[in-house]
């Protein structure tokens, strides 16, 4: 299957629109119209409806495989780049809000660092693209655990950290006086669903074997301490790593004790860091 016509029928479908997706790429309407032919011709199936422009059940599936394929054909591209590359000076490092500890922050080096806070689900991308020479991803986990990572590219992962987890309430919320709490005791009060800030509702429901865990309210992006604002002013419950979740004003952090949780840290990186990133690599656990 050609990559340039699996491209073009990506932004197509993405845009439902083939004049916008020949201005996207760069193309003219008639040749995006010509690629798109070309490859119902070569999968033998209908893939895009014409008025409106949306895919057809074929072309449902094809999307699925899409992403994947193309992720994994970037990937390739920046590996062998930066294997072909003059050595980098600088490191991009590409993390979720609560994954940088202390024992990250000790191992940076003082200058030349970018760091990128992005949303979970885009940080091995980050990595296996080349857009950042390493990544920090973090979860629930049980202890000694390796999280669950999508399958993008051949990375390398080290555990970096792990420390307990926390509920996070407000101060005056009746459970804000227990010692600890279980998760499946509030599996039916109000949340935060803070994929991207907070633990994901969805990882709650699968540690506990289920529950509702309801959202109250969405937050949406990466920002920490709009997330703190919005469970000390009683809009929702939100786990977080102990650290992050200690000393919010406004609110009490009542430790998790039932199931056994922790939140784990991970690095990632491809195979041939630069010299900056195998040096955070050293650092943060012994080698690369």
């Amino acid at each position: 299957m050609d990559p340039h016509l699996l491209r073009t029928f990506v932004t197509v479908a993405r845009r439902a629109s083939f004049s916008e997706a020949a201005r996207e790429l760069g193309y003219t309407q008639s040749a995006v119209s010509q690629q798109i032919a070309a490859l119902e011709q070569d999968l033998g199936a209908p893939l895009l409806t014409r008025r409106p422009v949306a895919p057809t059940a074929a072309g449902e599936r094809l999307l699925e495989h899409a992403s994947p394929l193309l992720l994994r054909l970037d990937a390739a591209r920046a590996d062998v780049a930066r294997m072909a590359a003059a050595p980098q000076h600088g490191l991009t490092l590409a993390t979720s809000p609560t994954a940088l500890g202390p024992a990250v922050l000790a191992a940076l080096p003082p200058a030349g660092v970018t760091v990128r806070v992005l949303a979970r689900a885009e940080i091995p991308a980050a990595v296996a693209t080349g857009t950042a020479d390493l990544g920090l991803v973090d979860g629930p986990a049980a202890p000694s655990d390796p999280l669950r990572l999508p399958d993008v590219a051949p990375l390398t992962t080290h555990g970096v950290a792990e420390e307990p987890v926390s509920v996070l309430l407000p101060a005056g919320h009746p459970l804000a006086g227990r010692p600890g709490l279980r998760l499946g005791d509030l599996a039916d009060a109000r949340w935060l669903d803070a994929p991207d800030a907070a633990f994901p509702l969805a990882a709650l429901r699968a540690a506990n074997g289920g529950g509702a865990f309801r959202p109250a309210l969405r937050h949406e992006g990466t920002d920490l301490h709009t997330l703190t604002a919005l469970a000390a002013a009683g809009h929702g419950l939100t786990l977080l790593p102990r650290s992050a979740a200690t000393g919010v004003p406004g609110t009490i952090a009542v430790p998790l004790t039932t199931p056994r949780l922790v939140h784990r840290t991970e690095l990632l990186h491809g195979g041939a860091p630069g010299a900056a990133a195998a040096e955070v690599v050293r650092r943060l656990v012994g080698g690369v």
